[in-house]
């Protein structure tokens, strides 16, 4: 078996981060998990601004503003009575990073060994940046392996 090669210092080099046509900041995805998250976990119950606020200890202003944007992108309807919902869009969007959260916490538990409150928080944040591509790869690795 060949020894995998590093990247030399020039290969390191961060590129500039592409912009895809369409999406949405890390915040806007913070939003669209958590409301999945909450609305799974209260079986389908009303989810508010206020109670996004209170779960991401985020200020009441900012996540208004957030959820503002996701409207005007067609991803959530706000009702009348402040309740949230998916739109059929907003759905698909949030299941699609819950999902790649939930396979990169079983990677970094499975393969990395780190603590699964550790994987949680990385898992969190790495979600929003790595690409499809990568994101199939490791997701071949996991079912190669069984572990999905």
């Amino acid at each position: 078996m060949e020894q995998p090669q590093y990247p030399s210092a020039m290969d390191a080099v961060p590129a500039t981060p592409q912009q895809k046509v369409g999406e949405i900041a890390e915040s806007g995805e913070t939003y669209l998990e958590t409301i999945l998250v909450m609305k799974e976990r209260n079986n389908g119950q009303l989810v508010r601004s206020v109670d996004i606020a209170n779960e991401l200890n985020f200020s009441k202003p900012s996540v208004s503003r957030g959820l503002g944007l996701l409207r005007d992108k067609d991803l959530i309807k706000i009702g009348s009575n402040g309740g949230i919902e998916f739109t059929p869009q907003g759905l698909q969007r949030a299941q699609h990073i819950f999902k790649r959260h939930q396979l990169l916490t079983l990677l970094l538990q499975e393969v990395a060994k780190v603590p699964s409150d550790v994987a949680e928080r990385d898992a969190c944040r790495i979600e929003h940046v790595i690409s499809d591509q990568t994101m199939d790869g490791i997701l071949k690795y996991l079912s190669d392996r069984k572990l999905v």
